[in-house]
């Protein structure tokens, strides 16, 4: 298998979307990792990666490849600088926000675990999202509600 550096200017997609522009490329995918996941991005300034958000099955990782990213969790905004290396544990203690304040772009490298199904968390905007991930090569399955729907376990069935 080829290799992948994470230091190059390739990349494999784009967040051009006001406040999320970011550009990323995945490291694991191309060397053809199954349970660990890895991603460069590179945060444009005065932009966010992902919106707040914590997950319940898989852990994360974040390595300062670049730059001086906000980091925002649980116990408040830290600035981070090139080197520094942050985890994201699973469930609420674990959420977390990265976001550029400052003129230059902000690399970083985001490893984690993967999980055939997973339920992220985005207490901002009340949102809870479920995604599952096939194994091979298919595209995940991703469901994202927003609000407390109640809905009885047995509504809707005949």
């Amino acid at each position: 298998m080829g290799g992948v550096n994470i230091k190059s200017d390739e990349w494999d997609g784009v967040n051009d979307r006001a406040g999320w522009r970011a550009r990323r490329r995945s490291v694991t995918k191309p060397l053809g990792a199954e349970k660990l996941g890895a991603t460069v991005y590179e945060i444009e300034p005065g932009q966010r990666t992902f919106p707040y958000h914590w997950h319940n099955a898989i852990e994360e990782m974040c390595v300062v490849l670049s730059g001086e990213p906000t980091l925002r969790d649980p116990s408040g905004e830290r600035r981070l600088k090139e080197g520094d290396v942050a985890v994201f544990c699973r469930g609420e203690r674990g959420a977390h926000q990265l976001r550029n304040d400052t003129s230059e772009p902000v690399r970083v490298l985001m490893v984690s675990t993967q999980a055939e199904v997973e339920i992220a968390v985005y207490p901002d905007s009340d949102k809870i999202g479920a995604m599952a991930r096939p194994i091979g090569d298919g595209a995940p399955v991703r469901v994202l509600v927003q609000g407390t729907p109640d809905v009885g376990y047995y509504d809707g069935e005949e």
